[in-house]
């Protein structure tokens, strides 16, 4: 991932700690499910997109978890459909989810950045997290909250879970597909598994 990947490099030369960790984007997923509003809705209207490329650093002490934190920042034009549609209209949901409702050439970044992270252990190894902190998206900044489950190890740290979000809240408007003949609901549900290996 090159773009912006030497601000998480820096970060992590620059915070010297064991315990930071650089996303490895290969064996990580990241996912936004949409879905159809109305009496569309019945006929399976409903894509997921998988974000493709994506690079975030997070750092998480067993030791000190009060000190943990985590950065993610997105390419707004990575976003391709696996699933919920045919060939024929996959090229149009890709095209308008980059071009109306992302406006990936005027923000072509989407960011994430912890403000603070709660960690409770949950058996040795494994934890739950309540990750609050600040969604940038289309150009606007949002407070966004994630629960995730977290296994953490010397050498890797993996993250999973899902989330959901008002595209209004960032100054979305309705969306429509395909002529007019699709309207998708407001929330988008997120959903997230990322490997993290120690820097």
């Amino acid at each position: 991932m090159e773009f912006r990947r030497e601000a998480i490099e820096s970060k992590v030369a620059e915070d010297g700690n064991e315990a930071n960790y650089v996303f490895d984007a290969t064996e990580s997923r990241l996912t936004v499910k949409l879905a159809a509003a109305g009496l569309l809705s019945s006929f399976g209207h409903s894509p997921t997109l998988a974000v493709r490329k994506f690079a975030g650093e997070a750092r998480f002490d067993p030791a000190h978890p009060e000190r943990a934190w985590l950065r993610v920042r997105i390419r707004a034009d990575s976003l391709e459909v696996v699933e919920g549609t045919n060939d024929r209209d996959r090229a149009e949901i890709e095209r308008r989810t980059r071009e109306e409702v992302l406006k990936a050439e005027l923000h072509p970044e989407i960011i994430f950045a912890s403000e603070r992270i709660a960690v409770e252990k949950i058996f040795e190894g494994h934890y739950a997290a309540r990750i609050i902190g600040d969604l940038t998206l289309c150009g606007v900044t949002r407070p966004c909250e994630i629960e995730a489950r977290v296994l953490a190890s010397e050498s890797m740290l993996r993250a999973s879970g899902e989330f959901s979000l008002r595209q209004s809240e960032f100054g979305i408007g309705p969306v429509t597909a395909l002529g007019g003949a699709i309207k998708l609901k407001d929330e988008l549900k997120l959903s997230f598994d990322i490997v993290a290996r120690r820097a």
